[in-house]
């Protein structure tokens, strides 16, 4: 008895493998009916048949739930696993004709661990993207399942172009807020090298400059004897860079690309800020970082 037959006509060698392997991994897991399909490849390894031998036992309306809901958990995780990504790098292209390869390659990364097809470092991202994957994937079983109750021909290609479309819709809102985040992250580096090459056409102002993290995101700019330094007017080019109204961090920054001072010590205790990072990003060598030194320690208590 012919169950289903899954077309590939456009999957490679490795997808028809991993297709197959996770078909026999969900049958291994049935356990409450009397036979599992066997698999075989027709056509030149276009068609995958799930086929059961006659047997006595085995009803396919007593048992035809179980098995379809394992088919398509099966399909959904190759789904997810081994097309989503090109289905994502199909979308940026064609929708925001971001063509360069490294951009893409970059988007899609970006998109593909947000949405958790591939693993990333942070714990607690990796959390939320796994149980948003599971959500993900079970909705396309449970679209696949209903499909496979009614129909025993599954052409693959065709029915994740047309027939998933709460699928597509959850990709197509992802790869906007990826190429939104990119395309922010890039205007961010082209500023920081504006100010990084402002800097270093200037001739250094002051010799020493300390800046002093005091708490939140308040800092203190000081003189080499560790005494605030009057706030000077921003340089009208600096102030033209920076088109938008400045906050508290901006303010700082501007200050430091004014003044162009030849060396810069930052007293934090929190040396991962992305403001340091920055300021070590425009000024490079001329920046040092400091957690805890002698000049710096009554300030820190001061105001903890």
């Amino acid at each position: 008895m012919e169950l289903f037959s899954i077309s590939l006509h456009d999957a490679e060698q490795s997808q028809r493998i991993k297709l197959y392997e996770l078909l026999v991994r969900e049958y291994t897991q049935l356990h409450n009916i009397p036979a599992v399909p066997r698999l075989e490849w027709k056509s030149g390894m276009d068609r995958l048949i799930g086929w059961i031998d006659k047997q006595p036992e085995f009803r396919l309306t007593q048992h035809g739930t179980a098995l379809y809901q394992s088919t398509a958990s099966a399909i959904a995780e190759y789904i997810v696993s081994e097309l989503e990504q090109l289905l994502l790098s199909s979308i940026i292209r064609k929708q925001y004709r971001i063509e360069r390869p490294e951009e893409l390659d970059s988007i899609v990364r970006f998109c593909s661990e947000m949405l958790g097809s591939i693993p990333v470092p942070l714990p607690e991202r990796d959390a939320f993207s796994e149980v948003d994957r599971k959500r993900r994937k079970q909705k396309v079983a449970d679209e696949l399942e209903a499909y496979l109750q009614e129909q025993t021909e599954l052409h693959l290609t065709g029915f994740v172009t047309f027939r998933l479309q709460n699928y597509w819709s959850e990709l197509r809102d992802a790869a906007e807020y990826a190429v939104d985040e990119f395309v922010m992250d890039k205007q961010y580096q082209e500023f920081i090298s504006l100010l990084k090459y402002f800097v270093d056409l200037q001739e250094p102002k002051l010799p020493l400059v300390h800046l002093v993290h005091k708490t939140g995101h308040e800092f203190m700019v000081c003189d080499e004897r560790l005494q605030p330094l009057e706030h000077k007017p921003v340089d009208r080019i600096v102030a033209e860079m920076v088109e938008y109204e400045m906050n508290v961090e901006d303010m700082v920054i501007s200050t430091l690309v004014t003044i162009s001072p030849k060396q810069i010590v930052i007293h934090t205790r929190q040396p991962e800020l992305q403001i340091i990072r920055t300021i070590e990003s425009i000024f490079g060598i001329r920046v040092s970082v400091c957690v805890g030194c002698g000049s710096c320690h009554s300030s820190f208590e001061h105001h903890v």
